[in-house]
């Protein structure tokens, strides 16, 4: 794949710590680093998608005009596709990530919500 940003598809994450995110998509997910600029920003890629973790130094946790301030977390959500649900759960469990719920059927599959150490949540899918 081209190292040229447009050719991702690119989401980003506030994050607590910026070096325990990495870690974590890198570590227990497949992510690749790209970019880290830590504390304040790093980038992950896995395929052609590329994961924006922003810390509280980042110009992307600056406060907005009202004072509000951008926080993880949320609802909104990566979804990522796996061979083998069972097996994937049954590997993060093994390796300590914290799941929202335990897997679900749906009418397109199977899936389960985790969270990455600053509580932004992914969802890991298989197809039927």
């Amino acid at each position: 794949m081209s190292d040229n940003t447009r050719d991702f598809v690119s989401v980003r994450y506030l994050v607590d710590d910026v070096d325990k995110a990495v870690d974590f998509y890198t570590g227990h997910l497949g992510f690749t680093v790209r970019n880290d600029f830590a504390p304040a920003f790093a980038d992950v890629t896995r395929g052609n998608l590329r994961l924006l973790l922003s810390g509280p130094s980042s110009s992307a946790g600056r406060a907005m005009p009202d004072g509000a301030i951008p926080g993880p977390g949320g609802w909104n959500r990566v979804h990522l596709i796996v061979d083998d649900l069972v097996a994937e759960v049954e590997r993060l469990r093994g390796e300590g990530v914290d799941f929202r719920n335990d897997i679900v059927s749906g009418p397109g599959g199977l899936q389960i919500l985790l969270r990455d150490p600053s509580g932004n949540v992914l969802e890991l899918f298989q197809t039927r």
